[in-house]
């Protein structure tokens, strides 16, 4: 068999093993497949080439020049996945192991692309909440921006998602904007090498984006500054060592870390046995332990019952496990493949063997167990393993000792405060889950257990066939946990491109802040259209470009007639004296959508232009009444100006609804779609 020499890309070259390299056997049958590591890596250069060519040709692009570029390289992934797929079984994962890992992966690539487009703007600096107004008269305002920080993010991942533990952290950085040098675990960098050459050779990614270290980081870590930041998973023991590093400490390098956990999933006390609750928790306990052999940080560890379900829950949990087929990941009838390594392997049993000291093994003996598939007597595999603590408020070990394989705890509780207290006698993790049909047995725990979760996960008869899972990381939702979970977040959406910004408090005037931001604030100056704003291309507007309308007055016979068209015969538009005696109106008041409708009919352009549609309008408010007899004008601005795809983009709109005083009646942004 030909061992692979896993390469490292350093500085826009790739380096062969060298020395210090290390040896990786297949999890399936012990056979060395690959060697990897090198101890003469150049890591000056690697960070100079990621500060000095990767961050300056990725602050060029716009965040949806970033978003377009993730997006396509997760296509290109997708189109060459099944190479990935045929390396990933020599890591003990089947088939339904490589679609969490890697269709996980590039699935999240897909999420972030599409949420850079539409949440972020196609500029260089991101907005962070609303202009604060600092003075009186408003000619002094702040704003918070976010930009990419001019480092590099290095990031250190797991063993158990070669794919996935990289691209999770890889497309919220080049969202950012900031390079990235990825170091995987060396046990399974083989698949990682494969990835990362996939998306270098498609030629996407621009030159010193991104990085990769097959081994040692080396004194790495020692040679960041604090416009860098590392992103850790794995262990709490490794976190510490890296975290309290002096040099991590002295320069405040950001260090944000998703560690090991001892996850729950609580049955609630309305899920006896035969109700669809009851099943869907058994149905995902099974999945949790036999999931990737077991080895997700997110992973079922404890399980937690009411007293006179334990039983019940250990028969039907041994029912399902006594079904799975463990074996060769190549086989279509296996369904739980083997550890990574033979090291990890030795790490389970010996996790196991501590579990066992204060809970009774109900299910598995490592010992004697049956494998699918011929030549497997030298891989790393386990059986699923299921103990019982009969008393888990002094087993301390139960809640300390994570075996990070297919291995749980199951125990009893007294009542839902004991479930709670149970619960967070993890003292932090990533994910709990409860099933439950009660939604003040969801209130209670989520009020008693989420300041010590990361992630509440409630599921039952009625969410059960969408719900993606006890363990499914999305990358819409913040991924991470307190205390022991390691206290970071990822994922989260735009959140988690907030970990490779820096956030600025911007102050000024209206003019400097809206040049900054590229956003029109009130107060700026205002451009004179050269012609009305509607007969106008998207590239021909510019932001700030406004227009003045005539005025309309508005009287009791509008606003009569549209009572009766719309049906809207609230008191205050129909009522002088109802009217009078509500404190917030002089007496009889236009309503505000017959407002919203006059001024469209004061500043639309009718005729066919470049304005394709209205999509809608946000942030509306009614500032002041509109009595019968005052007359209306709008102000209407060019605020922000969005592509969307090859044919248009979106504008928003400032509009101002004024009376014959110039003051404030109602504002809001419209939206438009434009053709360029």
């Amino acid at each position: 068999m030909t061992v692979q020499q896993i390469k490292s890309f350093a500085a826009g070259q790739w380096i062969e093993p060298g020395t210090g390299a290390r040896a990786i056997a297949s999890a399936i049958n012990g056979q060395i497949i690959a060697q990897a590591g090198n101890t003469a890596l150049d890591v000056d250069a690697m960070l100079d080439n990621a500060r000095t060519v990767g961050g300056p040709n990725l602050r060029k692009m716009t965040f949806h020049d970033r978003a377009r570029m993730i997006k396509v390289l997760a296509a290109h992934l997708n189109s060459h996945k099944q190479a990935l797929y045929d390396l990933s079984f020599d890591t003990g994962a089947t088939q339904s192991d490589h679609l969490i890992d890697i269709d996980g992966g590039i699935g999240t690539m897909f999420v972030y692309a599409s949420k850079g487009r539409r949440e972020m703007p196609d500029a260089h600096v991101y907005l962070d909440a609303e202009v604060e107004q600092l003075s009186r008269n408003g000619t002094f305002l702040g704003q918070h921006i976010c930009s990419p920080l001019l480092g590099v993010a290095v990031h250190i991942n797991a063993f158990n998602f070669p794919v996935w533990g990289m691209l999770e952290k890889l497309a919220p950085t080049l969202l950012a904007g900031v390079p990235a040098i990825v170091k995987p675990a060396t046990a399974s960098c083989y698949v990682t090498e494969a990835c990362v050459r996939l998306m270098l050779d498609s030629g996407l990614l621009p030159k010193g984006a991104l990085q990769l270290v097959s081994g040692g980081l080396g004194d790495m870590l020692d040679r960041l500054d604090a416009q860098d930041v590392v992103s850790f998973t794995g262990s709490a023991d490794t976190a510490l060592k890296l975290r309290s590093a002096p040099h991590i400490q002295r320069n405040s390098i950001r260090f944000i870390a998703e560690q090991d956990s001892l996850n729950a999933s609580v049955l609630g006390p309305d899920a006896a046995p035969g109700t669809p609750e009851f099943n869907l928790f058994v149905k995902e306990v099974h999945r949790e332990m036999t999931t990737k052999a077991g080895q997700k940080c997110t992973a079922i560890r404890r399980i937690l019952v009411p007293e006179n379900h334990v039983q019940p829950v250990i028969e039907a949990l041994n029912a399902r496990l006594e079904k799975t087929v463990i074996g060769d990941p190549r086989l279509e009838t296996t369904r739980m493949g083997a550890l990574v390594s033979a090291a990890q392997k030795q790490d389970v049993l010996e996790k196991a063997a501590i579990l066992g000291q204060q809970a009774e093994r109900v299910y598995g003996d490592p010992d004697n167990f049956t494998l699918n598939g011929a030549g497997l007597e030298a891989g790393a595999f386990v059986p699923p393993m299921l103990f019982h603590c009969a008393d888990p408020d002094t087993a301390t070990r139960i809640h300390d000792t994570e075996a990070f394989g297919p291995i749980s705890t199951i125990m009893g509780y007294q009542d839902l405060d004991h479930a709670i207290a149970l619960t967070n006698k993890g003292r932090g993790s990533l994910v709990a889950s409860v099933f439950t049909h009660d939604g003040d047995v969801a209130r209670q725990v989520a009020l008693g257990a989420a300041a010590w979760h990361g992630r509440l996960y409630f599921n039952n008869r009625d969410s059960a066939t969408e719900s993606t899972g006890h363990g499914s990381p999305l990358p819409h939702m913040v991924h991470g946990g307190p205390g022991r979970a390691g206290g970071g977040e990822e994922l989260g959406g735009i959140r988690g491109v907030m970990h490779y910004m820096q956030r600025t408090a911007i102050q000024g005037s209206p003019d400097i802040l809206t040049a900054i931001g590229g956003r029109w604030v009130p107060g700026a100056r205002e451009i004179t259209a050269p012609a009305h704003p509607f007969t106008r291309s998207f590239n021909a507007l510019e932001i700030g470009e406004t227009i003045h309308t005539e005025t309309r007055q508005v009287t009791v016979e509008d606003i009569e007639h549209f009572a009766e068209f719309t049906g809207d015969t609230f008191y205050a538009h129909m009522d002088e004296d109802a009217a009078a005696a509500n404190p917030f109106f002089p007496g009889r008041v236009a309503h505000g959508y017959l407002l919203l409708s006059f001024a469209a009919g004061l500043f639309v352009e009718p005729n066919p232009g470049p304005v394709l549609a209205n999509t809608g309008l946000d942030n509306l408010r009614f500032m002041a009444p509109l009595s019968p007899g005052e007359t209306l004008g709008v102000r209407l601005t060019v605020k922000q100006k969005t592509k969307r795809n090859d044919e248009y983009g979106e504008v928003r709109w400032h509009v101002t609804l004024t009376n014959q005083n110039d003051e404030r009646v109602a504002e809001y942004e419209l939206l438009t779609m434009n053709a360029y």
